[in-house]
């Protein structure tokens, strides 16, 4: 199996399957010197673990990181890295491989089983192998690396909707974000998401939703035109996340129903004397490069594909099937993507961050 990475300079590589011992991935290209810890990475996979509420999966993992390469231990307990590759390692504690025999040759609608097998002729049937969302916690300790690359980048994630109920953006308020199960910046919005997850969750069924992601302190110029534009490769990165079925950058699709003179950024000088935008529809990219501005996308997560409702299909051996999904499932796997998706975003900045730098000489 090939392409297992992604980024040119800040290289990702991940590896491990959801039901193997662990699950890691190795940064290739991250600067040397930079100073860190394996608390700072574990506040980012803090978000995302399992089991933190009744509306995610109830998989026990502490999803404890550790670092095997690429940094010099320090004696307050932090590391600095070396300029080598940075291997991170997080084990599998809870797994229920029992959970998935029904299904080893029986393809479950809306999952990878039937394309991974057509293309491979063998499958980890046990909760997808790579194709489980498990996989994705690797990506979050690799974020929390390309966050310390770029000074003052400040990446953060908001659900904004939730099946058929979205936020109030006259409400937005960051501050609520660690303060609800949802990361949901309008507060109001809470309690409805509670109810309406409550019942998908009871029906065994599941919800899609949609994700928010601001990225402050990009410096204006990183990037580049045609074929490594910044928020092309945003976008790759935000479409390789396990259900991701859409990506906008800025305004995205609301731009087709607008004016040229609604959705033109306009332009004045500030009082530092440098030039200022006075809106920011183009979410922080024009010509693929960055203006300084805000880099803002959104990505849709279609509903978990795991549900209790028997569903149509087939199996290996070419017999016509019905096929519920046993074992613990997100009703809404749209709400541990968050954190998933600011890391994604940050690996695509830092990665343009080190090209600009080796293209240009700047250093902010």
């Amino acid at each position: 199996m090939s392409h297992n990475s992604f980024g040119y300079l800040f290289r990702v590589t991940t590896w491990g399957e959801s039901h193997g011992p662990a699950i890691g991935c190795v940064v290739d290209g991250c600067p040397p010197g930079l100073r860190f810890s394996e608390d700072e990475l574990q506040q980012w996979l803090d978000k995302r673990k399992p089991g933190q509420s009744r509306f995610v999966t109830q998989r026990r993992e502490a999803d404890l990181v550790r670092v095997l390469s690429g940094a010099m231990p320090q004696e307050d307990g932090t590391f600095i890295s070396t300029g080598t590759p940075i291997s991170l390692m997080i084990e599998n504690t809870d797994q229920r491989s029992k959970d998935y025999s029904e299904i080893a040759r029986r393809f479950r609608p809306g999952h990878a089983d039937y394309t991974y097998d057509v293309k491979y002729g063998i499958r980890d049937y046990r909760g997808g192998g790579r194709s489980s969302a498990r996989e994705t916690a690797t990506r979050v300790a690799a974020g929390g690396l390309a966050r310390k690359v770029v000074p003052g980048l400040k990446v953060r994630g908001a659900l904004v909707r939730i099946g058929e109920h979205e936020i109030d953006r006259s409400r937005w308020d960051w501050d609520a974000i660690d303060s609800n199960p949802f990361f949901a910046p309008d507060p109001e919005i809470v309690p409805v998401w509670e109810n309406y997850l409550d019942d998908i969750r009871k029906k065994g069924s599941s919800v899609g939703a949609v994700i928010e992601i601001v990225a402050e302190g990009v410096p204006a110029g990183i990037g580049a035109p045609v074929y490594a534009k910044l928020d092309q490769d945003i976008a790759s990165n935000l479409m390789s996340i396990n259900a991701v079925k859409g990506v906008e950058i800025g305004n995205g699709f609301a731009a087709a129903k607008i004016t040229g003179e609604a959705n033109a950024d306009e332009m004045r000088i500030g009082a530092d004397g440098k030039p200022q935008f006075l809106s920011n529809n183009a979410g922080g990219i024009l010509g693929g490069i960055a203006t300084g501005e805000p880099v803002v996308a959104r990505f849709a997560v279609k509903p978990t594909s795991s549900i209790l409702t028997e569903r149509r299909s087939v199996d290996a051996d070419g017999n016509e099937v019905d096929v519920r999904t046993k074992g613990r499932h997100d009703p809404c796997v749209g709400i541990r993507a968050v954190p998933i998706g600011e890391a994604m975003v940050a690996c695509a900045i830092a990665d343009h961050y080190l090209r600009d730098r080796g293209q240009t000489g700047r250093l902010t």
